[in-house]
């Protein structure tokens, strides 16, 4: 059975871990453009939950525990970030002003997105895409082909 979430949220939302989730929430709205929407201190004053928004979507935050780790801590990625924006080329010069890690610059892809990945200071790989052409099913096999 699937539960409707509260009004505002989307079905889908990754929730992903920060040691420092107040940082982590000061790098994402200044490198990428997040909008700031909840802010939820632990008793020791540490940020425990937060939430970001951009474009509708949803990205919840938190401390990792004994039983979750961030890439920094485990020494790889585990999960990607695909963001749909507007004037991706914009989007990353931005991106790399404010300090971002980038993995790879911004360049066409065969399956029609525009697109560059950059990495957070905690690990978190975020891809970011303008779609610019629609693909064909059958271009876009044929492309993965060779890719």
């Amino acid at each position: 059975m699937v539960h409707n979430p509260p009004d505002g949220y989307p079905r889908i939302t990754p929730y992903l871990l920060y040691r420092d989730v107040a940082g982590a929430l000061d790098f994402l709205t200044k490198a990428f453009g997040f909008r700031e929407t909840v802010r939820m201190p632990a008793p020791d004053g540490a940020v425990m939950h937060a939430e970001i928004e951009f474009g509708g979507g949803v990205v919840m935050m938190g401390n990792p525990g004994p039983d979750y780790q961030n890439p920094k801590e485990h020494g790889h990625r585990s999960q990607i970030v695909y963001v749909y924006v507007d004037e991706v080329d914009r989007h990353f010069e931005h991106a790399k002003a404010a300090g971002a890690a980038i993995l790879s610059a911004p360049e066409d892809k065969f399956y029609g997105d525009r697109a560059y990945v950059a990495e957070d200071p905690e690990g978190h790989q975020w891809n970011f895409a303008e779609h610019v052409r629609d693909v064909s099913a059958d271009e876009m096999t044929a492309a993965a082909a060779t890719a």
